[in-house]
């Protein structure tokens, strides 16, 4: 990452040549529905198949036989050797080959989260298996780098060295310094957000791998309890981080978030008892804040909370509970411009949230999944989200995710796809090492530190290798965007873009298929 500053049949009497005309007419009727509903219809599976693809692509370490991206190799096999610790694995974040701790653990986060409320729809979309795989990449890399109960490798490599260079992965030649959080040099809000990472991946594996969810839980919780007793920000004790992902919102969101997802994994009371009495001191209460990131939890935390007070067991809580559903709103109306004037996110002229230049497509996916998220919580639950501006049901704060979503799948004023690999038009200069010089696996040729910049950063073509189902940074303010390696601002592509909307996809794809059923069953009836 460059420096930052997120059916049923027919009668079986029915002649078969009218079943065949019945589909035709039925096929023209929901082709001219769709095309009145939308300019352009979004192949919602495709997109999903994509968006996990592009974690293959961010792999560090010794690639599986099962690996689908085929121009990449394996790469970093030597992480953590000057340290005598096994460090090979996880993600390289971006289009850079540091493995960064914190934005990786929330990728974690985010994909368990996107499984556990949508784990249905990405089955039947067939692509559960690949989902949990991509998780199962970062955990056993966080199983790895927790080597002792107050210790947590933080990060591998520099990026003021990293981007000296412009290598392929697999001819790396910059520093693979390691970095750690101990009890002397603590690090609240990395370990806080390992510990959620875990916690929600063990909700994943709990019934189809029981003792790989109990491990991930055990180093959850000793992750969580070591944040919490030497507290202080990463950022304070790893120096090398500040230029790229600082901590600027702090720990105590990250220490709120992983208390809040060792409740959901456990059903501790503790854990319950932490969010509640620690609500207002550590933010929880305070921030009404417009944005969620790797950086800053507070609405997930919040939305976590909100769902909460629908139980009645939580009812001794409820005081505590509905502030923080208070705050969630506030961030929900906002995105939804439903909030007074100067409390709402921009947006572009062609409709595109607008947080700020540098990346901003991560605000948008996070948003889209918290949206769709308690879209599904106020349907289930039978209420609306009460705005300043005005009540919004369910089937509206969908509607405005599905259109960010399909804003990223082309339905923009450029026509071009965010999602790279996906529609006729996409980025094809993505800023990203790897896929901007020719694949290891074609030319085993080294490919020296400066050498990549010579030869290949600077080349006017497109990429050699489709870095595909990454989603870039985005167009500006104004819907602009400039295809241009050197552009990072936009170019580049993070796997925490990416992540959020694996399971959004998933949800508006059995949406689109619940409603065709629909369609179907109410053709049916007049003919």
């Amino acid at each position: 990452m460059e420096k930052k500053m997120n059916s049923n049949s027919h009668h079986q009497n029915t002649p078969r040549f009218v079943c065949h005309w019945t589909l035709l007419l039925f096929s023209a009727a929901v082709s001219a529905i769709s095309t009145t509903a939308a300019a352009q219809p979004f192949d919602y599976a495709d997109a999903l198949a994509k968006s996990l693809l592009y974690f293959e692509s961010q792999r560090s370490g010794r690639l599986p036989y099962n690996q689908r991206v085929t121009w990449r190799h394996h790469s970093g096999l030597n992480d953590g050797l000057e340290q005598g610790v096994d460090l090979v694995g996880g993600y390289y974040d971006a289009g850079d080959h540091v493995k960064f701790g914190l934005p990786m653990a929330f990728t974690v986060t985010i994909l368990s989260w996107g499984i556990i409320q949508f784990r249905d729809e990405i089955a039947i979309a067939g692509e559960l298996e690949h989902a949990t795989e991509a998780i199962k990449w970062g955990t056993d890399y966080f199983i790895k780098a927790h080597t002792s109960p107050n210790v947590l490798w933080a990060e591998v490599g520099d990026g003021d060295t990293d981007h000296y260079c412009w290598q392929r992965p697999e001819d790396m030649t910059t520093s693979r310094q390691a970095y750690k959080i101990d009890q002397n040099n603590p690090g609240s809000d990395l370990a806080g957000e390992t510990a959620a990472a875990m916690a929600a991946a063990s909700i994943v594996f709990k019934k189809t791998n029981p003792h790989y969810s109990h491990l991930l839980l055990h180093h959850a919780q000793e992750l969580f309890e070591f944040g919490d007793k030497y507290r202080g920000k990463y950022d304070g004790s790893i120096a090398v981080v500040n230029s790229y992902y600082a901590s600027v919102s702090g720990y105590m969101d990250e220490l709120l978030w992983a208390a809040a997802w060792l409740y959901e994994a456990t059903d501790k009371e503790e854990y319950l008892n932490y969010v509640v009495d620690n609500a207002a001191s550590f933010g929880g209460l305070g921030w009404a804040i417009s944005e969620f990131s790797w950086d800053v939890k507070y609405a997930g935390v919040q939305i976590m909370a909100s769902k909460l007070l629908e139980k009645a067991k939580h009812k001794q809580h409820a005081h505590i509970l509905k502030q923080y559903r208070s705050k969630a709103e506030y961030y929900l109306c906002s995105c939804l411009n439903k909030n007074n004037d100067n409390d709402n996110v921009d947006r572009s002229p062609g409709g595109l949230l607008y947080i700020r230049q540098w990346n901003n497509m991560q605000y948008v996916t996070t948003a889209a999944f918290l949206l769709t998220i308690y879209s599904d919580f106020l349907r289930d639950s039978n209420q609306n989200l009460h705005c300043p501006a005005g009540t919004v049901d369910h089937e509206d704060i969908l509607s405005f995710a599905k259109s960010q979503v399909d804003y990223i799948l082309g339905s923009n004023p450029l026509n071009t796809s965010y999602l790279v690999g996906y529609g006729s038009k996409y980025p094809t200069r993505v800023h990203h090492r790897g896929a901007s010089i020719v694949s290891y696996r074609e030319n085993k040729g080294f490919i020296g530190c400066t050498q990549g910049y010579d030869n290949w950063y600077t080349r006017a073509e497109a990429n050699p290798n489709v870095l595909v189902g990454a989603v870039v940074g985005g167009p500006d303010g104004e819907d602009n965007f400039k295809d241009q390696r050197n552009n990072y601002m936009q170019t580049e592509a993070c796997t925490y873009n990416t992540a959020p909307l694996v399971g959004v996809f998933a949800k508006l794809l059995q949406l689109e298929e619940n409603n065709e059923l629909e369609l179907v069953a109410s053709y049916r009836k007049k003919i």
